[in-house]
């Protein structure tokens, strides 16, 4: 199974669970191709897709939200996964968050399978406004690479058992 792991990510956090979540699912047997979404041009050939975007100001990264509207009939037309990366505190590995109402739309019109929120990461070196502003007070890394790589874990088992059914 040919699954694409598509991201927007402005300061590299959020590519960064592609690439874990990309991993993972080559640990499950499955061909994952891990992209900035700006470069995908099409989705033919694959079979599946995980999608995601980093949160800022409660709004998705606008080239992930611009992929979902312009691959939207081909996307619901094959099992998709949306997660989202930012809280800049480890509230994404203790409670599970759920999509802003920006991404939930976007879930509704693809009809995607689930989503899920992870930590985000901000480097105290991060520049412009308002990041280099909230690097003062918030810099860090709350990715949780356990939990990452379990729910990308999950994703493979759903596809796996979708992949026999057929």
């Amino acid at each position: 199974m040919r699954v694409l792991v598509a991201y927007g990510s402005k300061r590299g956090g959020t590519a960064g669970i592609a690439e874990v979540i990309g991993a993972a699912l080559g640990d499950a047997g499955m061909e994952a191709q891990v992209r900035p979404v700006e470069d995908v041009a099409g989705l033919r050939g694959y079979d599946a897709a995980i999608i995601g975007g980093s949160l800022y100001v409660m709004r998705w990264h606008p080239e992930a939200h611009r992929f979902v509207r312009r691959h939207a009939r081909t996307l619901r037309a094959m099992p998709v996964w949306l997660y989202s990366s930012g809280p800049l505190d480890d509230s994404a590995s203790r409670q599970d968050i759920p999509p802003v109402a920006q991404v939930r739309r976007l879930m509704e019109r693809i009809d995607a399978r689930g989503h899920r929120t992870f930590g985000g990461r901000l480097a105290p070196e991060a520049t412009g406004f308002p990041a280099a502003a909230m690097a003062r007070d918030a810099s860090g890394d709350w990715r949780d690479l356990r939990q990452i790589r379990a729910w990308a874990a999950e994703v493979a088992d759903e596809l796996a058992d979708a992949a026999s059914v057929r």
